[in-house]
């Protein structure tokens, strides 16, 4: 797969939405419970972004609102956006298990959402990606093609 232009900063601006949702939805429940709705939420921003570029919200605040007024700089990199795509995907899978979660054993459910929030943070924090690395890694072991 060919290398394109991929603006980092718009993938860190999602990373710092998935943070912060989660960390909201995560410290508002234990004052108001149903604000563990931004949960179920992030998980459809998450899976629509994936399969409709259009419609990943973070990312377009940041194309729409916050590069326009030059609230966040572009930072354009030649790298391939399949890994990044795969990782906000396996992001919004894991938040979707969680949501089911959150019901039956709301513990367990906030465990996994915050397992999400750090493996974004990791990423937003040291530019490591755990997805993309399992991106890479299905590729090698020849179970996608990537």
């Amino acid at each position: 797969m060919a290398l394109t232009t991929v603006d980092h900063s718009a993938l860190k601006v999602n990373q710092t939405g998935i943070v912060a949702t989660v960390l909201v939805a995560f410290i508002g429940s234990l004052f108001f419970r149903p604000i563990l709705v931004l949960i179920p939420l992030l998980a459809v921003v998450l899976l629509l972004g994936t399969f409709a570029p259009q419609l990943a919200l973070f990312k377009q605040i940041y194309f729409k609102v916050l590069k326009p007024r030059g609230i966040v700089k572009p930072r354009p990199v030649q790298d391939r956006p399949e890994p990044h795509n795969f990782a906000q995907g396996l992001g919004g899978v894991f938040l979707a298990i969680s949501s089911v979660l959150l019901v039956p054993v709301p513990v367990l459910g906030l465990a996994l959402a915050l397992l999400v929030a750090v493996l974004a943070f990791v990423n937003l924090a040291f530019s490591y990606c755990v997805g993309c690395q399992i991106y890479y890694q299905l590729g090698k072991a020849g179970l996608i093609r990537a």
